[in-house]
């Protein structure tokens, strides 16, 4: 068979690494799903998403026609996850008190907090 990026085809899962799990597309052609294309999510466990011995299909996502090796993905093949946003006109910013403090109105009035702190210390 010839295989070309983009094909979803059906292999068989012939071995587990911490890394990915091996998978067999025919007599002479390989493939790695590598455990960031497992699943959107954070995979810890390979074995928990195939097993040795599974049928599963999977989506080519590169093929090295030289070496018969594919790099294969399973979450291609899933809906990609959509995340809920909020849209902007629902989201208000909250208000802050206006005022007309800013770093010059702290720079004049600094000198009189650190009087005020050391009197306070010197009272204890």
């Amino acid at each position: 068979m010839k295989y070309k990026t983009g094909m979803i085809i059906e292999g068989k899962v012939t071995g587990i690494q911490p890394y990915g799990a091996f998978v067999a597309l025919d007599s002479q052609n390989t493939g790695l799903i590598h455990i960031s294309e497992i699943s959107d999510g954070f995979v810890k466990d390979i074995s928990k998403y195939v097993q040795v011995g599974d049928q599963i299909k999977v989506k080519i996502i590169d093929f090295d026609k030289k070496h018969h090796q594919a790099r294969l993905s399973l979450k291609a093949l899933n809906k990609p996850r959509v995340r809920k946003t909020r849209h902007p006109h629902s989201y208000q910013k909250p208000s802050l008190p206006s005022s007309k403090l800013g770093f010059q109105s702290i720079a004049s009035r600094m000198d009189q907090w650190i009087k005020d702190a050391e009197e306070t210390i010197m009272k204890q």
